[in-house]
């Protein structure tokens, strides 16, 4: 980024709508072409963040959602593996398996309950502490890459449109999911 902030640095996006524009159908609007693309990017190097935060807490991206639904849900920090499933879009026996290596890492723990094929999971503090660090460093980090390109008045009015264009999306299509969702493999 310029000193100034004023000049956009070239991305691949404008390097490739000249291009792909020209082998789209007749009325596409390079415009809107372009920041569908550029949004898509952006998700997809944003798990770049995800996976360094998580790789110095020696944890997947998938451990660190599944340990992120327990931090959400508040005290007591813990969930049934069904609400894990439902909450991460994943199948019981993938949720078994993360509460499995969890457990072993003194992440979780196991609550007591009256039906042993649901019983819940809960955070200890070891998992609490792994998810806070490595929550502080993605935070930061995002910081430190948006701070690079933008402006304080410039991510405001990110914001602002970014937030108008969900709302548009969210009204045609249903609320967006609420949280992130591993990719398979994660």
């Amino acid at each position: 980024m310029t000193e100034d902030r004023g000049e956009t640095p070239p991305d691949s996006v404008g390097t490739d709508l000249p291009q792909w524009i020209g082998q789209m159908p007749t009325g596409v609007d390079p415009g809107v072409e372009a920041a569908r693309q550029r949004i898509g990017r952006i998700a997809r190097l944003f798990e770049h963040i995800l996976e360094r935060a998580a790789g110095r807490e020696s944890i997947t991206v998938g451990d660190w959602a599944a340990l992120s639904v327990l931090q959400r849900s508040g005290p007591p920090y813990e969930r049934t593996p069904k609400q894990l499933a439902d909450a991460l879009g994943l199948t019981s026996g993938t949720v078994s398996v993360r509460i499995d290596r969890l457990t072993r890492s003194g992440l979780v723990e196991p609550v007591p309950a009256t039906d042993g094929r649901s019983r819940p999971v809960r955070l200890t503090e070891e998992g609490r502490r792994l998810w806070s660090a490595a929550t502080a460093q993605r935070t930061l980090e995002e910081q430190r890459l948006f701070g690079g390109a933008l402006d304080p008045d410039q991510v405001d009015r990110l914001n602002s449109l970014l937030g108008a264009l969900l709302s548009r999306l969210e009204e045609e299509f249903g609320p967006a999911p609420r949280h992130d969702r591993p990719r398979p493999g994660s």
